[in-house]
């Protein structure tokens, strides 16, 4: 029997992308739940970030109740606090709500507080990635019942912080309103990559509109690289270097 949704059994996920070379630790807080890798036990601080983040966004949410349900972007006022500033940014340059961002930002805030005390650190956020350090690191491709499904990764070196993050139109629970296995977006903004996965999978809705997907999401500013999985095709452009896994 296949598996549709990979993060249905997570303690199974993670030790498979877990890397051996550092501490792995779990924190939750409500719908956030962060596997995170540091070079030593940090999950103190990782909560306290985590929860600092979502009250941020939480206030904002009440505030102007609009920043949680639409799907369209929203202007900043300039004065938002991070995470809330890249969402809403994100959400601007990839053309959807900055909802779809926050997976994505929340990473990246935490990942961020806790540079200070370990020099790498890889926090996944539901399957979105933020990653700083000096090794390359390889990051395998979920694609559902795709063929290619856990195939292939993607080879990034992560020297000055990056985000990897995927969205999927037949995995998970994210809102997609595509038909792809997985949508990845590579981007050295984490929020920006998470908002522009969910607009590549928007777009990714039949197989003969690969190329036309993936020449969309390039063209956003921030964006370094993209890759399409849909069924048995896969579409890769801008800078996405591939590993075939098992060799």
């Amino acid at each position: 029997m296949s598996i549709r949704d990979p993060y249905a059994d997570r303690d199974s996920y993670r030790t498979k992308h877990a890397a051996k070379d550092l501490y792995y630790f779990r924190v939750t807080i409500g719908e956030t739940d962060l596997h995170i890798g540091a070079k030593r036990n940090l999950s103190r601080e990782a909560w306290l970030s985590a929860t600092e983040a979502r009250q941020r966004v939480q206030a904002v949410i009440e505030a102007r109740p609009r920043f949680r349900s639409s799907l369209e972007p929203l202007r900043p006022h300039g004065t938002e606090p991070a995470p809330v500033d890249a969402m809403l940014r994100a959400g601007m340059l990839a053309s959807v709500g900055p909802m779809a961002a926050v997976a994505g930002a929340i990473a990246e805030y935490v990942g961020r507080a806790l540079l200070p005390l370990s020099r790498e650190v890889i926090v996944e956020n539901g399957g979105d990635i933020f990653l700083c350090g000096p090794r390359e690191r390889h990051i395998a491709v979920y694609a559902g019942d795709s063929p290619l499904s856990g195939q292939l990764a993607v080879v990034v070196r992560p020297e000055n912080g990056l985000g990897v993050c995927t969205s999927s139109g037949t995995v998970g629970h994210s809102l997609s309103l595509g038909r792809a296995d997985a949508a990845l977006v590579i981007a050295h903004d984490c929020a920006l990559a998470d908002a522009a996965a969910t607009y590549l999978g928007n777009l990714a809705s039949a197989a003969d509109r690969l190329d036309e997907a993936l020449d969309a999401v390039c063209a956003i500013p921030g964006v370094d690289g993209a890759l399409v999985i849909f069924g048995d095709r896969l579409g890769v452009k801008g800078q996405v270097e591939l590993k075939i896994l098992g060799t």
